[in-house]
């Protein structure tokens, strides 16, 4: 991670859970990172507890609504401005609402699409331009996915976040084929958790709380750091290696 020390890495989703993780762990080893969210507040604590804990990079909080291409633009632009531009970009913010195929609301599928599947692709456009304009060519591309972006699982509720978790595999996939395109050497990754400790489970089933708490009692769940440490390892591979995919599951998880 050496080489990463002081450049820029946007952290998308950085408030809670993984996000959260991530962005304590690129500070850590000395980056420059700006985690945006709706709401700062847990950034501008988490910013905090970094700098009492004399680590040598810093957190940024910036306030965005990942689901409005104005506010994403906009940082983009307060970054270009305060910090020259965006070397790591990390699409880490996803959601799941519980609205099935047969069934499900239209808002409700309309509200992944555009944090899991627009947001993703506007912000990974913007980084790319970004790194363009000033001949960054050893950047990094790094999308969250999921398990469920690999497989369907038999429950109605999550079956259009499955979806637009495929469709992530897909991007990544896309985004390394046209990054070769362009002749750089810029890199795409995917990190596909499995069962992870968050607050992912509570907002997924927000009117039933025991249900989504009953989700992590059932085995030992990864933790957010499990997937941080996963990021050092894809940002801390040679130049001429590209992780394509890293799958983790839970060792305890069946599907």
């Amino acid at each position: 991670m050496e080489r990463w020390k002081g450049r820029v890495a946007l952290v998308t989703g950085a408030s809670v859970g993984i996000g959260a993780a991530i962005a304590r762990a690129l500070v850590q080893h000395g980056m420059k990172v700006v985690g945006c969210a709706r709401s700062v507040d847990k950034i501008e604590k988490l910013a905090a507890e970094c700098q009492s804990a004399g680590y040598t990079g810093t957190l940024i909080p910036y306030k965005c609504d990942l689901s409005n291409e104005e506010e994403i633009l906009s940082m983009f632009s307060a970054i270009k401005t305060l910090h020259q531009g965006v070397d790591v970009c990390i699409n880490n913010a996803g959601l799941a609402r519980a609205e099935p195929l047969l069934s499900g609301k239209t808002e409700g599928w309309r509200n992944m699409i555009d944090v899991n599947v627009l947001a993703l692709s506007i912000c990974t456009r913007e980084a790319y331009q970004s790194m363009k304009e000033r001949n960054i060519d050893d950047g990094h591309i790094i999308n969250i996915n999921s398990m469920s972006g690999h497989r369907v699982v038999p429950q109605a509720a999550v079956h259009f976040y499955c979806a637009s978790k495929f469709a992530v595999t897909a991007l990544t996939e896309g985004i390394r084929q046209e990054l070769r395109e362009a002749k750089t050497h810029i890199r795409a990754t995917c990190i596909s958790p499995g069962l992870v400790e968050t607050e992912f489970a509570f907002r997924l089933h927000n009117n039933d709380p025991e249900k989504a708490a009953a989700t992590y009692e059932s085995i030992r769940c990864l933790k957010g750091e499990d997937i941080a440490s996963a990021i050092t390892y894809v940002l801390s591979a040679p130049p001429h290696v590209q992780i394509g995919d890293i799958q983790l599951r839970p060792t305890e998880q069946v599907s």
